[in-house]
């Protein structure tokens, strides 16, 4: 399985697109302007803690206030507290937490108004950006994350993630970790440190200790409120959460951007070094890798998948609808039960990629295609399980309803990802869009496949379309159209059409009937 990261910049944004066997899975957009990215820290003040909510918003330098939550402070807030005042202050300049004495923790059913108060300065942590109307989503429990471990301050506590299966490795991991961990400071071990050697994990741990006095020099006079702590740029950050020994290229646009990727690489994975590459030619990068065709198919209300089945995909404020279509599906199954399941399988891998896509979050409904066999329903359950297992956000998926409904939940903590696939109608008839045209071939396609099984093309069929795209589907050799004759073995004619307009065609039979 080829695994890659395509890399493209512009004056005020930097996209990434990760690719898995040429298919994107992933799509993120960097823009220079976002000062709340998920993982900053800020030393910020309270505004108002509010009884009702047993909340506090809190002033992080956003235009609206963060919100944060009595469950969200943290159980040691109070020798959080102690320590910023003495750092703060100057009082404190050994920023080991070795000697420090720890408070006792609040009570885990406290109130808010008992432990914080209005302007009082308070270290927090962006844990859900900007969304909409909303100011940001804070914690006070911090946590600094680093290639194999996570450093949690304040805190004694050993644990490690759950996707490492063997009781052996997580036994060794802790053992390790354990030996290594200076006092004062949790760790939580993750999925990627599984096999490694305690002196990768110490190297790890040592930069996030380094991080960790770079932030509190920060502290010392900072005025409030202000950032103390840049989490890792989006490409350092992608790269920390989802390489692995797999990734076959990481391809740049940018020779700034190519140089810190390419140190970062031969920080974290020194014999991957050379797969990072600078891309240097006149062809668009995301056009060279087929991502802005991609993105043109995958964004839109209709997501289509193979030979013809297709998912509508709704939003509304409270939450995610995916249907899933057979569409005019002919397949070789047996009957209506297997060609079901085997549409509900197609569909279950094509709906964990376009919720890693979009980034879609909250709560997704799916209505796939009823079926009435146990084993089939238990086979869609494990199935979409699996295809989710590479999603890094936060996910449950309750298994099929009597109804047919599979409904899953998944975190959000970044605007979904909304791109426009429409554009303006090309002889410029104000206020109406058609598809982009980019995908008009892949549509014929798709339509031609679908027809040329049905008996009204077995004598051949003729494709009426404007005089433009006949000519791209009939230029060259092989064109477009003699690769569809080859390819299903039927006489295929292309026909243009004066009064059609760019983007509208007509399949005909032999006789001159319209048969789509």
């Amino acid at each position: 399985m080829n695994r890659e990261l395509i890399v493209r910049s512009s004056s005020d944004a930097v996209d990434f697109a990760l690719l898995k066997d040429g298919k994107l899975t992933e799509l993120h957009k960097e823009e220079d302007n976002n000062d709340f990215s998920v993982g900053d820290i800020f030393i910020a003040k309270i505004r108002k803690p509010v009884t009702g909510l047993n909340a506090a918003f809190v002033n992080v330098g956003y235009e609206k206030d963060a919100f944060l939550h009595y469950h969200d402070l943290g159980p040691q807030l109070a020798t959080m507290l102690k320590f910023i005042k003495q750092v703060s202050t100057g009082k404190r300049r050994d920023f080991s937490l070795k000697n420090f004495p720890f408070e006792k923790d609040i009570d885990k059913h406290g109130v808010i108004t008992d432990v914080i108060k209005a302007n009082q300065s308070l270290l927090v942590q962006i844990v859900k950006e900007p969304i909409s109307t909303k100011g940001p989503r804070i914690s006070s429990e911090l946590s600094l994350a680093g290639r194999y471990l996570v450093m949690v301050p304040f805190s004694d506590r050993v644990s490690v993630s759950q996707k490492i299966g063997s009781k052996a490795e997580k036994d060794r991991l802790k053992r390790l970790v354990k030996s290594i961990k200076p006092k004062g400071f949790g760790v939580i071990i993750r999925t990627v440190a599984e096999g490694k050697k305690v002196a990768e994990l110490d190297k790890d741990l040592e930069n996030l200790l380094n991080k960790w006095s770079a932030m509190c020099k920060k502290l010392y006079k900072a005025p409030t409120p202000s950032k103390v702590l840049v989490e890792l740029n989006r490409a350092s950050s992608i790269l920390r959460d989802v390489f692995n020994d797999s990734y076959t290229g990481i391809h740049v646009d940018d020779q700034t951007l190519y140089d810190q990727i390419k140190d970062y690489v031969l920080e974290i994975a020194p014999a991957k070094e050379s797969i990072v590459k600078l891309y240097n030619s006149s062809v668009p990068i995301f056009e060279k890798f087929g991502i802005e065709r991609q993105i043109k198919t995958s964004f839109g209300r209709t997501a289509t998948m193979s030979k013809g089945a297709y998912l509508i995909i709704e939003h509304t404020e409270a939450l995610h609808v995916i249907d899933v279509n057979s569409g005019n599906r002919s397949n070789k199954a047996k009957n209506q039960e297997d060609t079901a399941l085997e549409v509900n399988l197609l569909a279950a891998s094509e709906i964990a990629r376009q919720l890693r896509l979009r980034d879609m979050g909250g709560i997704i409904v799916v209505d796939f295609i009823d079926m009435v066999k146990a084993p089939h329903r238990r086979k869609l359950f494990d199935h979409l399980r699996d295809e989710m297992k590479d999603d890094r956000a936060k996910h449950k998926i309750l298994p099929p309803s009597k109804f047919g409904l599979i409904q899953i939940t998944r975190q959000r903590v970044r605007p979904e990802m909304n791109i426009k696939t429409t554009e303006e109608h090309p002889n410029g008839t104000s206020g109406k869009e058609v598809e982009a045209p980019i995908v008009l071939i892949d549509k014929i396609k798709t339509d031609l496949e679908r027809l040329i099984k049905g008996p009204k093309a077995n004598n051949g069929i003729t494709l009426n379309i404007h005089p433009f795209i006949a000519a791209y589907i009939t230029r060259g050799f092989p064109s477009l159209r003699s690769k569809w004759s080859l390819e299903h073995k039927k006489r295929i004619k292309v026909q243009p059409r004066d009064a059609y307009t760019y983007l509208e065609y007509r399949f005909k039979d032999k006789d001159g009937k319209t048969i789509y």
